[in-house]
């Protein structure tokens, strides 16, 4: 694997697990600096460290001074922020007349909001290096209907909006953002969607299969890569043609 990454200071949040532990370890792997963040399992945030020698940060994404104390210190560390994924996001899924109005805010203000703060955060000295990639995960919940995630599909639509929006204010001063939507991948989060949802979706996936997540892994450190300069606001589908194609 080459080494584009070598000198480069990546922040990767929910990086313990799944697709983000899966976008950790392909930095690391092309030479970047790697810190992830991680809310309650250490043992698997030790797990990833041990394989990567990157560095682990426990931050909900619910705290916006943990998120800020985060940044500052990786600045104050290694000078400067070169690359931020918003991978971190959680699941309550049931159906709208039965949802706590605790759930759906819960998922919002960590799929969504969360993603405004460490967005927030790092603009500042990216602006001030006048360059830097911002990348978000976002989900196809978020282009098609999917029963019991009203909460979940709002959140990633939203941050579809976001992304595009971002890239408009940011784009001028050499800041590209982007996000990728990974459909059905082999994930602990996955794993717990109702297995004739998986069926159904399954049934129409053009490849006959989940995706994992080092296949997202690799979109994400391709629009983090100079092979990427051109693209911008953009939403990258990874679904194993899914949504791509007619039923």
């Amino acid at each position: 694997m080459n080494r584009e990454f070598t000198g480069q200071v990546v922040v990767v949040t929910g990086g313990s697990r799944g697709i983000g532990r899966a976008i950790v370890e392909r930095f690391a792997a092309q030479g970047a600096k790697v810190y992830f963040t991680f809310h309650q399992n250490a043992e698997a945030a030790a797990n990833v460290v041990a394989a990567t020698q990157a560095e682990a940060i426990q931050c909900s994404q619910t705290d916006a001074a943990a998120i800020s104390a985060a940044v500052d210190k990786i600045i104050a560390i290694e000078g400067k922020i070169d690359v931020l994924v918003n991978n971190a996001g959680i699941t309550a899924d049931t159906f709208l007349m039965l949802m706590p109005a605790e759930d759906w805010n819960r998922v919002i203000d960590t799929n969504l909001n969360g993603v405004y703060r460490w967005c927030k955060a790092v603009t500042r000295p990216m602006l001030g290096a006048r360059r830097g990639i911002i990348i978000n995960l976002a989900s196809i919940a978020g282009l098609v209907g999917v029963m019991g995630q009203t909460n979940y599909a709002a959140s990633k639509g939203a941050l579809l909006a976001f992304t595009r929006a971002l890239a408009a204010e940011l784009g001028g001063k050499n800041i590209r953002v982007n996000s990728v939507v990974p459909g059905f991948v082999e994930t602990d989060m996955s794993a717990r969607v109702p297995r004739q949802i998986k069926q159904k979706n399954l049934d129409h996936i053009v490849l006959k299969r989940f995706g994992k997540p080092e296949e997202v892994a690799s979109v994400v450190t391709f629009l983090a890569s100079d092979g990427a300069s051109y693209i911008m606001g953009q939403s990258i589908v990874v679904d194993g043609g899914l949504t791509g194609t007619a039923a």
